[in-house]
């Protein structure tokens, strides 16, 4: 039988959907929390009773995006080959946060995330998702330390790569980003 959400933990869940979705278009600084409220249609007097901060807002929707790439890299490791090294896990988990971006509201609403991180509770949120991630892809690949540091740092330079349109036309053709972007997959 189907679990039923109370009005408020269901309204909790579409202002945080909708809050991905308004933060990633102009940030943490640049969204109103009336905006967010409208894309949830909720008023925002119950926004703010669920979220009396609109930091709590933020971090709550950074928490849904970590778990959201914490759900997609455990699909990609659960695809890899049993008997799969800790590189070859790495690898399909990264195929999976690849797929995962594009939506590309997930892949804003983090880059929003580093630009606010000197907001104190943004910055713990950010280094909690971080930590979330790194150690679910050390525990799960078993790779080294250097495998699983180059797993993130490629998930960062594929951030730069799809927010910048590196791999687009004209910038495709050109050297540097033909640097950049030699070997990435994603959508």
């Amino acid at each position: 039988m189907p679990i039923s959400l109370s009005t408020a933990d269901a309204r909790r869940h579409t202002a945080v959907d909708s809050a991905i979705t308004e933060f990633a278009r102009t940030g943490y600084i640049g969204t109103p929390v009336t905006r967010v409220a409208s894309a949830a249609g909720i008023s925002p007097a119950y926004v703010f009773k669920l979220f009396p901060r609109k930091e709590e807002l933020f971090v709550a929707a950074l928490d849904r995006c970590f778990e959201r790439i914490i759900d997609a890299l455990t699909a990609g490791a659960a695809s890899a080959a049993p008997d799969a090294d800790g590189d070859a896990v790495l690898y399909t988990m990264g195929g999976a946060y690849a797929e995962l971006i594009a939506d590309r509201s997930l892949l804003m609403l983090q880059v929003h995330a580093q630009s606010a991180a000197d907001v104190p509770e943004i910055g713990d949120a950010l280094r909690r998702g971080l930590a979330r991630v790194t150690t679910f892809a050390k525990e799960r690949s078993g790779g080294s330390d250097d495998a699983v540091q180059r797993f993130v740092a490629y998930g960062q330079l594929c951030h730069l790569i799809v927010t910048t349109d590196l791999d687009a036309e004209p910038h495709a053709a050109t050297a540097w980003a033909g640097i950049l972007t030699a070997g990435f997959r994603h959508p």
